[in-house]
């Protein structure tokens, strides 16, 4: 329990009807889960709006009301308080309920369009594995220490953030690394939160669905930064040339990383195969599990992280050879024909590009690339003849078939796809719109020392169609289906 005055320091606030030292046991922006006692933030979302949802939020128990317009009808008894963003208000109000729980650990975000999970696992493993309690809030599960949650977004609501961020505090744990999307950024769901460091790992096409434009979707990254502290640091990937952007108006320590640039941390690729990476980062050298090009600069990131943080510089690299792959990143299993198989969540164009470009730069060309791959409904249509044309380009044989076509047709989203296609492709592409389907295809049409890519879904364990979620594991289903084969 709290006073409602204590939850409304740091809030901007423009109006107060009613009294402040209302004693408040809890705090929503969902209608349906007031109970006694509650605090209710209107906020207004993409679906719904919680100002029309004020006086039934009352009649079940809410005794204050924050908002950003006051309801024509006021209730006697209850306190409203007007602000101009209910969002931004809410992430300080959360952070002030829970004691302001990011203040006492060392918190770092990661943000960029791809590798953000990767790069947030990996090093909650790795400081893991060097001892220390840890806390992961990503887009695969959310950590504190050895507990595990299921995570619902790649960045959660305030609420949620603060509550977890709290049990942390509780559990004793130092360091937690959190991704940090772009959804969350312009949501203010990171606001009133206490960074020790960012880092930004590159940026391409993705959710402009959501964003409109790359510059407002680059401007509302820049701006997680541009909120760091005198006493954080930024790390950027400055291969990348947003990298530099993200540093204009920061006041954090800046450092830069890149395998092909000037900068604070190096890398070179010395060896890159399917057993894993060789790389000289600075001037070490060090072995990981790790695949691909977009690992090593993964890796990079996660060394420059763990040091910036205080870690040994070989203490680091020891613990970086014992790091294994995260779940859905680059996942793979070679069955007993030797037919190689790997599941990554790669569901934007540069993501699949990369993906693509590693298994081709590690094969002997003497075998068949087999990528099955689809995109998402309801989502950004504009990627997805980019991701045909790099599928068909990139493989020699594409299978094109649903992700999560969500509320779309999914022969509407694959024509998209197959939009993409260069006529000299043509022959190469097979369009299965049922996935499972389309996996048994990819393994029925492999032959020994094949490789098989199954890409857009990596970790989720469900495909979601017409607003219901089925059990779906891309990785377990061609498991399964490369384990038939053998009989």
């Amino acid at each position: 329990m709290k006073s409602l005055k204590d939850i409304l320091y740091k809030v901007s606030i423009n109006a107060v009807v009613g009294a402040t030292n209302v004693t408040v046991g809890s705090i929503e922006f969902d209608s349906r889960k007031i109970q006694k006692d509650a605090l209710f933030v209107a906020v207004r979302g993409l679906v719904a709006d919680g100002h029309n949802f004020i006086e039934m939020a009352i009649k079940t128990g809410a005794v204050a009301v924050v908002c950003e317009s006051l309801p024509e009808k006021l209730i006697e008894g209850v306190t409203y308080v007007e602000v101009d963003n209910s969002s931004k208000a809410l992430a300080f109000m959360a952070s002030n309920f829970y004691d302001a729980p990011s203040e006492n650990l060392r918190l770092v975000g990661v943000t960029g369009t791809n590798g953000k999970t990767t790069v947030a696992s990996l090093l909650y493993q790795l400081f893991k594995k060097a001892g220390y309690k840890v806390g992961l809030l990503s887009t695969v599960k959310i950590m504190v220490d050895n507990t595990e949650y299921k995570a619902t977004h790649t960045t959660p609501d305030s609420l949620t953030i603060n509550k977890f961020l709290s049990e942390m505090n509780i559990a004793g744990v130092e360091f937690c690394f959190m991704e940090v999307s772009s959804h969350g950024i312009h949501q203010f769901r990171t606001e009133g939160l206490q960074f020790e460091g960012g880092i930004f790992t590159n940026l391409s096409h993705d959710h402009l669905d959501y964003h409109k434009t790359f510059a407002e979707y680059r401007d509302v990254k820049k701006k997680f930064f541009d909120g760091l502290s005198s006493k954080a640091f930024a790390l950027v990937n400055v291969d990348d040339k947003n990298g530099l952007v993200m540093l204009q108006n920061t006041k954090a320590r800046k450092y830069t990383y890149a395998l092909k640039q000037y900068a604070d941390y190096k890398s070179q690729i010395l060896e890159n195969q399917f057993g894993g990476l060789l790389l000289k980062v600075n001037d070490s050298e060090v072995w990981t599990r790790l695949i691909g090009n977009f690992n090593a600069y993964n890796v990079l990131a996660i060394y420059a992280t763990a040091e910036l943080l205080g870690l040994e510089k070989v203490e680091v690299l020891r613990l970086i050879s014992d790091l294994e792959s995260v779940s859905g990143r680059f996942q793979y299993i070679v069955s007993n024909e030797k037919i190689t198989a790997v599941v990554d969540y790669a569901h934007t164009p540069d993501a699949l590009k990369n993906v693509l470009e590693t298994i081709n730069s590690i094969r002997t060309k003497n075998e068949e690339l087999i990528t099955v791959v689809g995109c998402g409904g309801d989502r950004d249509a504009a990627k997805r003849p980019k991701m045909g044309h790099i599928a068909s380009t990139l493989s020699t044989k594409v299978i094109f078939t649903s992700d999560n076509p969500r509320s779309e047709k999914p022969e509407d989203i694959l024509k998209d796809i197959e939009a993409g296609i260069e006529p000299q492709n043509f022959k190469k592409v097979l369009t299965v719109e049922d996935r499972k389907q389309a996996i048994k295809t990819a393994c029925q049409l492999a032959q020994p020392n094949d490789i098989i890519l199954i890409a857009g879904k990596g970790h989720e364990t469900y495909q979601e169609i017409k607003g219901e979620r089925f059990d779906f594991d891309d990785f377990k289903i061609v498991q399964e289906f490369l384990k038939q084969l053998q009989k």
